[in-house]
Order: structure tokens, then C-alpha cells, then sequence
């Protein structure tokens, strides 16, 4: 991680889960950091500047106060992200707008803030997507949706600055954290149908991507994320039949009993199974 040694980083989230863990790696390995987040203050020894990224205003101050505190900006990981229930089959409501206005548009946002100061490096930018970007789960859509459309926002950025500014985009599974309280307190927790992995892989992964000779352009966290991606990409109907046979044992056993959001899934899956 040599590489890493006094290069200037801005992580967004950085008092969430993976921030903190990852602003430690970070300066652990040599790095120049500094944090954007909703909360204010410090973290792993590294200042946080407190912004709600989801205004338009704020944000582009809050990057630039950032990149000046810098001297500069060589790596912007947009680590920011929210989650919560939101089944498909029910119309958008505030969990679901904030989720894409977190997620996707909070990111556009910082980074479109950011490019001046990272063509100007020949940096990079490193998108925390998820795996559901690409095996999309039931009772999840708006997380799915819009992490999906964060890896066509990447996919897009890439091909206007890549040839001044590397973009990556990381792919994590279930990682134990408290983006994950809401779902579970609807009753719609994906245990067993997610396999969780620890957050330090995720960190590592990351770390390695901002390391790499050339910027990576997809990066899965395990050998496991790596064979599910391939089989969303290249046998998407499997894929879907793996999900839905994970989906009907939960229903089977219960697991989504008494969660008025998942009543449609379990009264349709019954009706099958009778």
C-alpha cells in the first residue's frame, strides 16, 4: 500500500460503517484524508467536515473546502449510502426518494464537485456500489435501483474523463452495519438470502483498487461476489430462478410472517405453492 503514501483522499460517509474503517486503512497506509458526512467531527484520527450531501449548494462547498484543506485531491471515494424496504410491486414513497437521492444523485453530485480537482491530479474516483447493482433482491428494489443506476453513472463518467481520471466500481455483499436496522425492523431482513462478509474484505478491496496500476472498471469484494456477478451478467434467468428458490424456503419457514410490506410476495407464493 506504499502507493497510497501522501495521496490526498476524500471519503463521503466517513462516519458510517465502512468510512470508518475505511479512513483508518487509508491513513494507516500512508494517505492524506479527509471526511464528508452528515455528522461533523473526527474519525480515526481523520476531520470530518459535516455536509448533507443531498444540497446542491452545500456540496460543492463542502468538496472544495475539503480539496483546499488538501492541498489538492488525488482519490474521491464515494462511500456515502442509505438503505431501507421498498418492495417493487408499491408506489415510490419518501424511503425510496431518499434512497436514489443518497445513493445516486448525492454521488453524481460530489463528484461532478470534485473532477476539476482530480483531472488536475489524473486521480481517481472509486464508486461503492453493491452487489444487488447486478442480482437485484426481492423487497429491496429502491437500494437495488439505485446503486444499479449508480454503476450507469460510473459506467458513463468513465467514458467522459477516463482518459484524465480512473473510475472504479466496488461491488460488496451484506456487510453487518445499521444501513441494515430499517429493513429489519419491517420484518423484510435478508438473512439467508444475502450471505454477509466483514466489512474489513470490503475496506481491502477498496484499498486495492485505489492501487492498482491501472484503475480497475469492476471490482467484487470475494471469490464468491466474482462467480455471482458473472452468473447476473452471463445467466441472468438462473440467476433469478437461484433467488426466488432462496426467497420461497424463507416464505416457507416464515421468515416474512407478520411484515405488512411483504404480504403481496407471501400471498402469491402460497397461491403457487398450494
Amino acid at each position: 500500500m506504499s502507493a497510497l503514501t501522501g495521496r490526498r483522499v476524500v471519503v463521503t460517509g466517513a462516519r458510517g460503517t465502512f468510512g470508518r474503517h475505511l479512513c483508518a486503512a487509508l491513513t494507516a497506509a500512508g494517505a492524506r484524508v479527509v471526511g464528508l458526512d452528515l455528522y461533523p467531527g473526527t474519525t480515526a484520527g481523520v476531520p470530518v467536515l459535516g455536509v448533507d450531501l443531498t444540497d446542491p449548494d452545500a456540496t460543492p462547498t463542502a468538496v472544495r473546502a475539503a480539496a483546499a484543506r488538501l492541498g489538492g485531491l488525488d482519490l474521491l471515494v464515494n462511500n456515502a449510502g442509505v438503505g431501507g424496504p421498498a418492495p417493487a410491486e408499491l408506489a415510490p414513497d419518501d424511503t425510496v426518494r431518499q434512497q436514489i437521492e443518497v445513493n445516486l444523485l448525492a454521488a453524481w453530485r460530489t463528484t461532478a464537485a470534485a473532477l476539476p480537482a482530480l483531472v488536475d491530479a489524473r486521480g481517481r474516483v472509486i464508486f461503492v456500489a453493491s452487489r444487488m447493482a447486478v442480482l437485484p433482491l426481492p423487497l429491496a428494489a429502491a437500494y437495488g435501483v439505485s446503486k444499479r443506476a449508480l454503476v450507469a453513472y460510473a459506467d458513463a463518467l468513465r467514458l467522459e474523463v477516463g482518459t484524465h481520471v480512473g473510475v472504479s466500481v466496488v461491488y460488496p455483499s451484506m456487510v453487518t452495519s445499521p444501513i441494515h436496522d430499517s429493513t429489519a425492523r419491517a420484518g423484510l431482513s435478508l438473512d439467508g438470502v444475502s450471505r454477509r462478509e466483514p466489512v474489513e474484505g470490503v475496506v481491502a478491496a477498496i484499498l486495492r483498487t485505489a492501487t492498482a496500476r491501472r484503475a480497475p472498471r469492476d471490482v467484487a469484494t470475494t471469490a464468491r461476489g466474482r462467480l455471482e456477478m458473472a452468473l447476473a451478467r452471463h445467466a441472468p434467468a438462473l440467476a433469478d430462478r437461484l433467488v426466488r428458490r432462496t426467497v420461497a424456503g424463507r416464505v416457507a419457514t416464515g421468515g416474512f410472517d407478520g411484515a405488512p410490506l411483504a404480504e403481496g410476495l407471501v400471498r402469491r407464493h402460497r397461491d403457487t405453492a398450494g
